[in-house]
């Protein structure tokens, strides 16, 4: 049997209360928010050795996505770019990875549960 090195690592449905919209009511009462991380990482180490250093650290993702969740932006590009550009600045490690940030019951002329916006980054494979 052949096992990969290469792994998936993901850390889904982290919630925020955040105050992310271009209309002043997003502003003023804010919104949850949801975002969700994937990434193709080395696990071969962390696979033998059992140790949080030969691995990527989900905690400190979550950290990232936080500290970027609590400065307002307009647009969910621009608050999915911050967190995708943060990551890949602290994590040079990572393969490729995804950010996914959505917006419950965004301000629509109609019925729309969840507006979302992912950016994907990474050195590639």
């Amino acid at each position: 049997m052949c096992v990969s090195d290469i792994g998936t690592i993901e850390l889904q449905g982290m919630q925020f209360m955040a105050y992310h919209g271009v209309l002043p009511e997003e502003r003023h009462d804010g919104n949850l928010f949801l975002v969700d991380f994937e990434c193709r990482y080395d696990i071969s180490r962390a696979m033998d050795s059992d140790a949080l250093g030969d691995t990527l650290d989900y905690g400190s993702i979550y950290t990232a996505v936080a500290a970027e969740m609590a400065e307002p932006s307009d647009l969910l590009e621009h608050v999915a770019g911050r967190i995708a550009r943060r990551i890949d600045r602290e994590h040079p490690g990572i393969i490729s990875f995804s950010v996914t940030v959505s917006k419950q019951n965004p301000p629509v002329e109609g019925r729309a549960e969840w507006s979302r916006v992912t950016v994907r980054g990474g050195k590639g494979e």
